[in-house]
């Protein structure tokens, strides 16, 4: 909870023991970083060897008839153990606290967590926790949220209880729970006998830095007990990525539509890959929501009668019908678009149980055509029919605005339609990759209430499709994850189709990466280049490694404007572009980079002029050994072996 103690407001754990306070623990380290911005409300305790007087408020104090109480860092000393809490981000630090503290003979260690999921992430928390006991000794009480934080996180719980190194009892990381209770026995005496059995541990917990302590007369343990048993280890548990797609954004969806008002999810439905993702997620939803309730959760139970509007003692028994109540798809089709997509987002829809809608928006794009050459007297082509570049945009983003314009209207005016209370959220469909290359338009369907795959990349995504239509039991994504990706918003043509990476210039493979060395190893075109000639020179030039930073840059400035505009999107990828939160770059830049682009192209040419070099040398070698015959190779042999290299 916040405390305030003088002027300072810190980030405190209350440790309460028997309806009284025993401490007040201010967290010393803060995470001001990615999603995190602790330093905007707290300050961090750095008085870290004390433990000072806090006068409690007079509310508190009256009511426990208690008027102080220890507050800093320290630890609680009871009669037979030692136990003391860190706080979340503490645990990541360089020096962790538990480090001290186990040197002072603290054998318990309780953290309250607040730790997000990421794709792939579980794996370094674990290792996080594991690490702390298994050199030290110790019992790690990790406690973790679980659940839509208010806005694009999802805390993904996973509380767990690690002895000496060794996983004894682990919650699960997705649920539809409110609370879940992590429960192990364990054996003190382990603690101390590993302590003991190290030498370096012996020695540095000699001349430690004293920790103060708060003593409580009290005896946690139970003496030797066979009805008592130590709590094995276990095999930890983790989920696959394709498994955190589908459970992960469910759940998120769950705790967005359970708190905000509204009567369900409204996704236009084109048959792609993207907005196919989607409609799994939700589909998903309703399945963990089903099976949630045949397990006896009546908190999902009312939930999903109260959003499902079921009267007369009903309640959701099958997924597809839940889903019929809840979700509404729309496949909004033009003259760009193909038989296929419109079939599969159909068929898709069917699996699902959602209502599904099949609209065309061609009159509307007519109108808006037709008011244009009303006003201007110009008559626009697509690029394929002879228009330029502008016209073609221009035709292509007219078709995408129309397209977000109607998902609001029918999901605000749908629910009245059928004699439903509340209104729908829109969700929208763009990918990672799409968001980073700018490969989306400004207020199309992008543009939307939440967006549950907006920070998933293409290739994740795909595997996640093949992954649903096993697992999910939705067939039809098989299908849609072996198309190749397409926007059609271009006419079809014998000798053409529009395809997503030929219009960007580079593959969602490519993307993938380039959004990693942006974000996560935080380079500029330079430093990006650099790193590609060490990953791609056994296959490009130089040259052709310039030509593809060169072009990934210019569109990425370009379209950096649009992540501020960016639909909230689940947070699951550590390189997502969006702008709010998570990377807080600038969004306007010199799209022509020139000191970059020109020392890149100075990398170039020393690069090229080493590699004529070194071929000019080879043939100076071989002219040498075939005139001297086998005493041009002696001399090889006695001289310089590296000469040819």
């Amino acid at each position: 909870m916040p405390v305030i103690k003088g002027s300072e407001r810190y980030n405190c754990q209350v440790l309460c023991f028997n309806r009284k306070i025993i401490m007040i623990r201010p967290k010393m380290w803060l995470a001001n970083d990615g999603n995190y911005r602790e330093l905007r409300w707290f300050t961090a305790w750095k008085q870290k060897d004390q433990l000072v007087d806090f006068q409690l408020p007079t509310e508190i104090s009256e009511h426990i008839s208690q008027k102080s109480v220890p507050f800093g860092n320290g630890f609680i000393q009871f009669l037979d153990t030692a136990v003391a809490a860190e706080v979340c981000e503490e645990l990541y630090s360089p020096v962790p606290p538990h480090a001290d503290l186990a040197l002072n003979g603290v054998e318990v260690f309780m953290n309250a967590s607040g730790s997000h999921h990421q794709l792939r992430k579980l794996d370094i928390r674990l290792r996080a926790i594991i690490g702390a006991t298994h050199t030290r000794g110790g019992v790690y009480m990790y406690s973790n949220h679980q659940g839509c934080d208010g806005s694009r996180l999802y805390y993904d719980g996973c509380s767990c209880i690690v002895v000496n190194g060794d996983v004894v009892a682990q919650g699960s990381q997705f649920s539809l729970k409110d609370i879940e209770i992590v429960v192990a026995q364990v054996d003190l005496d382990a603690v101390a006998s590993l302590r003991g059995s190290i030498s370096s541990f012996q020695e540095q917990a000699s001349c430690k830095t004293i920790v103060p302590s708060v003593a409580v007369p009290y005896k946690l343990s139970q003496s030797f007990n066979l009805k008592m048993c130590p709590s094995s280890p276990l095999e930890i548990k983790y989920h696959c990525p394709e498994e955190e797609i589908a459970f992960g954004p469910s759940c998120w969806l769950w705790d967005y539509l359970r708190r905000s008002g509204a009567s369900g999810f409204l996704l236009p439905l084109s048959g792609g890959a993207d907005s196919s993702s989607v409609a799994a997620i939700v589909g998903c939803m309703c399945q963990l929501v089903v099976k949630e309730i045949a397990n006896g959760d009546e908190k999902v139970k009312a939930d999903a009668i109260r959003i499902g509007n079921y009267t007369d003692g009903q309640f959701p028994t099958d997924s597809r019908e839940f889903a019929k109540r809840i979700f509404y798809t729309v496949f909004m089709g033009s003259e760009n678009s193909s038989e296929a997509t419109k079939s599969r987002a159909k068929v898709l829809a069917d699996e699902i149980g959602s209502w599904h809608l099949d609209v065309s928006i061609d009159g509307v794009v007519s109108a808006l055509l037709s008011l244009f050459q009303t006003l201007t007297g110009k008559r626009l082509r697509y690029k394929v029919d002879g228009g330029s570049n502008i016209e073609n945009l221009g035709l292509q983003n007219i078709q995408a605005r129309i397209r977000m314009v109607l998902a609001f209207m029918l999901a605000s005016l749908l629910p009245w339609v059928h004699n439903k209370p509340g209104f729908y959220l829109v969700l929208g469909s763009s990918n990672v990759d799409e968001a980073l290359r700018g490969y989306l338009t400004k207020y199309d369907c992008s543009s939307a209430d939440i967006n549950p795959i907006g920070s998933i990349s293409k290739q994740d995504l795909r595997s996640f499709l093949r992954w649903a239509a096993t697992h999910l039991g939705y067939s039809s994504l098989a299908d849609i994850e072996a198309a190749p990706p397409t926007a059609e918003l271009e006419p079809i043509r014998a000798n053409y189709s529009q395809l997503d990476e030929v219009d960007m210039g580079m593959t969602y493979e490519e993307l993938s990466v380039y959004g990693r060395l942006r974000k996560i190893f935080r380079c500029g075109p330079v430093s990006m280049f650099k790193n590609l000639c060490y990953r791609w020179g056994a296959r490009l030039t130089p040259l052709e490694v310039a030509d593809k930073v060169k072009h990934f840059f210019k569109y990425y400035s370009i379209n950096r404007h649009k992540m501020t505009v960016l639909t909230p999107s689940y947070h699951a990828e550590s390189y997502s572009p969006e702008d709010n939160r998570f990377d807080l770059r600038q969004f306007l830049y010199n799209a022509r980079w020139p000191y970059q682009f020109r020392k890149i192209d100075e990398l170039v040419q020393e690069l090229d002029g080493n590699k004529v070099a070194i071929e000019e040398d080879h043939e100076k070698l071989g002219a040498i050994s075939h005139v001297g015959g086998g005493m041009g190779v002696a001399a090889a042999g006695s001289g310089n072996p590296n000469v040819g290299i």
